[in-house]
């Protein structure tokens, strides 16, 4: 056996001196994955997971895995930053991440296959439900937090793995896919391979490529001549498929690409045209992704799932999250109403940027009795109380340290900057671990601060 449960193995050597298990057990607990994997519940969100699976394994097979053991795993991918290869190579050598698993894996015979991790994130992805997880987190975690009338809100953009897409980038991967689609469709059916001018625009696409500024007139000209190519390629391989429609089979995945391919010619001519386009592709391996205007300074656009995040006490939750660009500014009253289904109690203090602070919004929070840190509309009146002066100073000062902080340490240190997927539910997956893996360890440096404070007054007590 490869694998087996901790909780399975019992000592077997009349000797306490050998119980070398006793003494991982115990500097797993003080360890930081110690310490984060006492903040995570993870037996309660393996429950609700499997609860949407199927009655019967998909292959048939038992799970590697304990449930608990594949849930610690996708917990264990944003923490370490390793690929699923890499993942598995620290299981295999890491007694304190095997027990953050809650498996025990033979020296002997280690995992070899990291696609487990792929299969098991898979698995999980087509079950994902944000709220019900986030619900049973905060359950775990509600009894630690403070200042839960306190709303805190902002969006980011949580950026995937993908090189910066230009037209010509863009048109240059389909024409260049096609084409191998069309060679290996001949070559199999023994057809003549048809003529086009993949060669010479290849050649110029290169001289291109090779130059550090590219004019408009030089873009303009490769991009018709792209566009060209495409639209013959695409006119070869329907004929090539009315000929032999009984001798081709494409795959998922290739059916999946040519059907975005031909999307991207449909909207790329429109582009051309000057006409405005909808729902812009900018990955033919991943058409789900759409540009998001952020208006940065330093990158203007991104590229990604936009994400509108509520904060109590330092800890995230995501409250809407989409591939397609949204306005966050109309989301606040579900921001103050989903914070309120968590904790059960009233929300009195918001804090959220400016773009929340439409005539909507305003209305609702005064209405409902709320402070706010937006900027009162208007000159300022000369018997303005400041105490509220003040609280809205306090909470717009928190907003922007605690939600622009928690964004940096979520994207730098959880992998959540680029995120490495191929599908629209693995990104989702990827984000929602590492949003709640940042939270785990925030919690778990609290506990830690607490004990050594509480450490330091009994010896001056001593």
């Amino acid at each position: 056996m490869k694998l087996r449960k901790i909780s399975e193995i019992t000592a077997t050597l009349p000797f306490t001196e050998f119980d070398f298990m006793q003494k991982y057990r115990e500097s797993f607990a003080v360890s930081e994955l110690g310490r984060i994997h006492a903040q995570l519940p993870l037996k309660e969100l393996a429950e609700k997971i499997r609860s949407h699976f199927p009655k019967t394994h998909p292959q048939g097979n038992t799970p590697m895995f304990p449930p608990e053991g594949e849930v610690a795993l996708m917990f264990l991918k944003p923490y370490t930053g390793q690929s699923d290869d890499g993942l598995i190579e620290m299981l295999n050598g890491s007694i304190h991440i095997q027990m953050f698993c809650g498996v025990l894996i033979d020296p002997a015979n280690p995992i070899k296959n990291g696609k487990i991790v792929s299969a098991i994130r898979q698995r999980i992805a087509g079950a994902l439900d944000i709220k019900e997880l986030q619900k049973l987190l905060y359950d775990k975690w509600g009894g630690l937090l403070k200042d839960k009338n306190l709303c805190l809100t902002d969006a980011t953009c949580y950026e995937s793995h993908l090189r910066f897409p230009t037209d010509v980038k863009l048109l240059w991967e389909c024409c260049e896919w096609i084409q191998s689609l069309i060679k290996k469709t001949c070559k199999a059916l023994k057809e003549r391979l048809p003529r086009n001018k993949y060669r010479d625009i290849d050649r110029d696409r290169l001289t291109y490529a090779k130059h550090r500024k590219h004019t408009r007139a030089a873009t303009a000209k490769l991009r018709r001549r792209l566009l060209g190519l495409l639209s013959k390629q695409i006119g070869q391989w329907n004929r090539i498929c009315k000929i032999h429609t009984v001798d081709i089979t494409l795959t998922a995945e290739q059916s999946k690409r040519l059907s975005a391919l031909k999307e991207v010619y449909r909207q790329q001519s429109a582009l051309a045209q000057k006409k405005e386009v909808k729902h812009r592709i900018v990955s033919i391996d991943r058409p789900y992704i759409r540009p998001i205007v952020r208006g940065k300074e330093n990158k203007r656009v991104e590229f990604g799932v936009k994400v509108n995040n509520i904060q109590i006490d330092g800890i995230s939750f995501i409250e809407h999250h989409s591939f397609e660009a949204f306005n966050e500014g109309v989301r606040l009253q579900e921001c103050i109403e989903y914070q309120q289904e968590l904790t059960g109690i009233k929300v009195t203090r918001v804090g959220a940027d400016t773009i929340y602070a439409n005539n909507d919004n305003r209305r609702y929070c005064t209405e409902n009795g709320m402070t706010t840190c937006f900027v009162r509309k208007g000159p300022k009146p000369k018997d303005e109380d400041a105490d509220i002066s003040t609280a809205r100073r306090i909470i717009g000062t928190l907003r922007s340290t605690a939600m622009e902080g928690s964004f940096g340490n979520q994207k730098q240190h959880y992998s959540v900057g680029r995120i490495a997927a191929r599908n629209s539910r693995s990104e989702t997956l990827l984000l929602f671990f590492g949003i709640h893996m940042a939270n785990a360890a925030t919690l778990a440096a609290r506990q830690l601060a607490i004990e050594e404070k509480e450490k330091q007054l009994q010896k001056q007590r001593a």
